[in-house]
């Protein structure tokens, strides 16, 4: 038999997951900091053959602390005006009425985790559960409540460092290593959920590396322990006691948990993290190229044995790269020492790179390595500039000529004044313009009409037979692919284009 629902609990739990509905669903110390005194999990023995985790939770709980922001939120909404005629003498009434339904101001409240990494008061969290607060309020597992201030937020990683001050010194836990974490391994999420306060699951690392389109920084590890709305910025420990990661969002049709939860590993949140304790702020490395991948058509067309590294796009006018000897169809293989396998690699490895350094960048070009050392920049410095966002080619070939390449699908023409109109091209673009593409053809993945191709095979082109003599040199050399670099509506990108139906046709 079901025992019957206490009606009091059940209103109050219902209130108590109304509070934790508010919260987004994204649920989202080194070291070598100072301290008087070691982490509270220093002298803790991982538990027997994982028999349970009670002895390792209590000793972490106290560190790990509940956050309520408060904002200020304009309430718009209210009653359409009715419209009367100019002097109507329910013009002056109707005014007088609005006048007094005004739009009000309401305080929304938010509900997260944290967890204590200092004995004096220094908090870790997700920057979404503090973003545009008024007022922040840390609770402590004694339900002690301390104001908090912020010390620094970071955007593209989410994270963020509160600040209490406390009489006493308080309980306080050490990051790990993410990176010694293996697909399999124990990991316990404390933090906040619903509103419900202090609650801890268990689960294992699910898979590492997880790229969620939450910021270019994604690297996440992902998790069936179980999270939901309020574990925000809560951590992620290993079976040792130490953080190796922050738990920030959920991947859920439902809002709730279906054990898909992501996690900030700590080898990308303690730098974040020490910088934000440090500056208030982040500075992070910033090299001053736009890249894309380099897929197996792309390495195919460039003679690279394998598909690896970060093919350049373009570079940034006023840019640590500009006037250096790097080029836009250059393959980074290589950061200061480091290899780029991918793309996604190659970001984190400049923006943990101290601002100012020199580093080696070693790129394949034209079947060759070469290495180029570059001096940083500051990509804060550069956003504030507003130079992010003035990426250009560097070639401009010059420009009365069409051709086609039917077994490629392709028409083109130089440009001209007429092309240029016809196109929404503006004055100030050269090379040879793509009028048409057929469908069905190999050209239409990835190309379309009004589409300028500047360089084939990192040669810079002007005319169609330019184009032509360039794919003839690609088939004698027996490649089945070219690398196009394509204007496409101002942005510049890299497109391979297979050319083995020209080979079967001869």
């Amino acid at each position: 038999m079901i025992p019957s629902e206490d009606p009091h609990t059940s209103r109050s739990l219902r209130r108590l997951l109304g509070a934790g509905l508010m919260v987004a669903v994204l649920i989202g110390a080194s070291p070598g900091f100072a301290q008087t005194e070691a982490p509270i999990n220093s002298d803790i023995v991982p538990p027997a053959h994982h028999a349970g985790f009670a002895d390792l939770v209590e000793t972490l709980l106290p560190a790990v602390v509940n956050i309520s922001s408060t904002q200020t939120i304009a309430d718009v909404t209210g009653p359409e005006v009715p419209q009367f005629p100019p002097g109507s003498p329910f013009e002056d009434f109707f005014d007088d009425f609005m006048d007094r339904q005004a739009p009000a101001e309401r305080r929304a409240t938010s509900l997260g985790s944290g967890f204590i990494i200092s004995a004096d008061g220094n908090i870790v969290t997700n920057n979404h559960v503090v973003d545009g607060a008024d007022e922040i309020t840390v609770i402590l597992q004694d339900d002690t409540e301390l104001p908090a201030t912020v010390v620094g937020v970071d955007p593209r990683t989410d994270l963020a460092v509160l600040h209490v001050d406390s009489a006493e010194p308080l309980p306080y836990v050490a990051f790990g290593d993410s990176d010694t974490m293996r697909v399999g391994d124990w990991v316990l999420a404390i933090g906040n959920p619903f509103g419900l306060g202090g609650s801890v699951t268990a689960g294992i690392i699910s898979a590492r590396a997880r790229d969620i389109h939450a910021g270019p920084y994604d690297d996440f590890l992902q998790t069936d322990a179980s999270i939901n709305r309020g574990n925000s910025g809560g951590p992620m420990f290993n079976t040792a006691g130490e953080v190796i990661g922050i738990n920030t969002a959920i991947f859920s049709p439902t809002g709730r948990s279906v054990g898909v939860g992501f996690a900030i590993p700590s080898s990308l949140a303690e730098p974040v993290v020490s910088q934000l304790i440090e500056f208030g702020r982040t500075r992070r490395g910033w090299l001053g190229v736009r890249i894309q991948s380099v897929t197996d058509e792309i390495a195919e067309s460039l003679g690279m044995p394998e598909a690896t590294g970060a093919l350049i796009s373009s570079i940034t006018a006023g840019g640590p790269s500009d006037g250096s000897a790097l080029q836009p169809g250059d393959v980074i293989v290589s950061f200061n020492g480091e290899p780029i396998e991918t793309m996604r690699e190659l970001p984190r490895a400049v923006a943990d790179t101290p601002v100012g350094s020199t580093v080696d960048v070693e790129v394949w070009r034209q079947g060759e390595l070469i290495t180029v050392p570059i001096e940083l920049g500051e990509l804060e410095e550069a956003e504030l500039a507003g130079l992010l966002d003035n990426s250009t080619p560097t070639v401009t070939p010059p420009a009365g000529q069409t051709g086609e390449i039917d077994e490629l699908g392709l028409r083109l023409a130089e440009l001209d004044d007429s092309l240029r109109s016809r196109f929404g091209l503006s004055s100030a673009s050269e090379g040879v313009v793509i009028t048409q593409v057929a469908s069905g053809s190999a050209a239409e993945q990835g190309l379309a009409p009004g589409d300028v191709i500047l360089e084939v095979n990192q040669q810079h082109v002007a005319t169609p037979d330019d184009v032509s003599a360039q794919v003839d040199e690609a088939l004698a050399a027996g490649r089945n692919s070219v690398l196009l670099m394509v204007d496409s509506s101002g942005q510049v990108s890299f497109v391979a284009l297979d050319i083995s139906a020209l080979r079967a046709g001869n």
